[in-house]
């Protein structure tokens, strides 16, 4: 499935059960952080190492469920207020190239604004 899919699936879902009404943008960027945050909470208190293990346990099908919560809002929020996620993600990965030139960024996790510091 593409993204324009995806969105119609999620309009018709959603407009079947009525929930327009509960998806103003507050609500659904809320939606977006309150499922990130339960992604988060599986590698709660865990090491690296027993992050990478839960990614390869049972677990897994725990993060992809929370994944596919965050996608939902996401997805929805593009589709209620018209935003081509494709298009959004062409030109943010563009800036990002120009914030984080290879050979600057490279095996460096500096935040683009530390890398006027250091020349």
């Amino acid at each position: 499935m593409n993204i324009e899919n995806l969105k119609e699936e999620i309009k018709n879902f959603c407009e079947k059960r009525d929930w327009d009404q509960f998806h103003s943008i507050k609500d659904l960027a809320i939606g977006v952080v309150t499922e990130a945050s339960e992604l988060l909470e599986i590698f709660r208190f865990q090491s690296e190492k027993q992050c990478e293990e839960l990614v390869k346990s049972e677990k897994k099908k725990e993060v992809s469920d929370e994944l596919a919560d965050v996608l939902f809002f996401i997805l929805r929020i593009s589709q209620k207020y018209n935003i081509d996620l494709e298009k959004a993600f062409a030109e943010k990965m563009k800036k990002n190239a120009e914030k984080y030139p290879e050979d600057l960024a490279k095996g460096s996790n500096k935040k683009y604004n530390e890398f006027l510091e250091q020349t």
